[in-house]
């Protein structure tokens, strides 16, 4: 009997390991593909240990079509069949748009877009036979706001809210259910907790715990929801930005932002966490 996995992207940055310990914890065989090869062994030996699952593991430079491809070569070689699909991966470079360079604004698109569709349409055709589908894609609070200092990722965090709404009705009479998980701050690194600070009494009242992000989410699509917006704060945050302009709302979050980039301890340009770009590539390989 073929066995099958749930695939998690970005799956040891803080957001894919409470994803992957979430289903671990399931009984549920996982997929996991990140930063480099040492990380993503570490997590799973450790997830393989604790709950006795089966766990492989790829490293991948996600902005890269031929890395992406060598990944998918490699898991249609093993003949392996998904159960679900959760698209954690996804970067940002924090600052004014004149600030980025090219080849920050096409890894951006290529990781937060390009590859997040790619990995969704090479996982459908890997589904296994019988029962849902469940694909979770991680969009952002700021999918539903134009974002002047964010500009780039808001936009593209759009793209994947309104992709991952209209598969849900394109894909449900196919048995896959599509999830769009929009969270808003979360501390999983030193420079979100400073970036969560920064933003003072606000940032503290739309940050939200991973781990029961995760679990939400996962019971979430379980249940056949379309969107999840943790947090009563952020659902009413977003509620509220639904009712004004456009051209405003844009104001208000750009006046945040820009106040929240200067009092930052270090104004230098974030990376964030959910995925670092790497070019070497790792065998996939069981662990038991």
């Amino acid at each position: 009997m073929t066995r099958s996995y749930m695939m998690i992207t970005g799956a040891t940055g803080g957001l894919g390991k409470a994803f992957a310990a979430e289903c671990a914890m399931r009984g549920w065989n996982l997929l996991l593909t990140d930063i480099q090869p040492t990380p993503l062994t570490h997590l799973a030996q450790g997830l393989g240990n604790l709950y006795g699952i089966d766990v492989l593991t790829h490293a991948c430079d996600l902005s890269s079509p031929e890395a992406r491809d060598q990944m998918w070569a490699q898991i249609d070689q093993l003949g392996i069949r998904l159960r679900g699909l959760i698209n954690v991966a996804g970067l940002d470079y924090e600052g004014m748009f004149l600030e980025r360079d090219t080849q920050q604004i096409r890894t951006i698109l290529r990781v937060n877009v390009e590859s997040t569709l790619e990995t969704t349409h090479h996982a459908l055709h890997l589904r296994e036979k019988g029962g849902t589908f469940h694909v979770i894609n991680v969009s952002s609070l700021a999918a539903y706001q134009p974002m002047p200092v964010k500009a780039v990722y808001a936009a593209s965090k759009r793209l994947l809210l309104d992709f991952s709404l209209a598969m849900h009705h394109e894909l449900r009479p196919h048995g896959v259910v599509v999830t769009a998980l929009c969270p808003a701050g979360m501390p999983t690194t030193p420079a979100c907790v400073e970036g969560i600070r920064a933003q003072g009494w606000l940032g503290r009242l739309t940050t939200v715990n991973t781990g029961d992000v995760a679990a939400q989410t996962l019971n979430a699509t379980l249940a056949g929801r379309a969107v999840v917006i943790p947090g009563v704060f952020n659902r009413l945050l977003q509620l509220a930005s639904g009712l004004l302009p456009p051209y405003l709302v844009s104001y208000l979050v750009g006046q945040r932002w820009q106040k929240a980039r200067e009092q930052r301890r270090d104004p230098a340009l974030i990376q964030l966490p959910d995925v670092k770009i790497s070019v070497k590539l790792a065998k996939i390989e069981p662990m038991s």
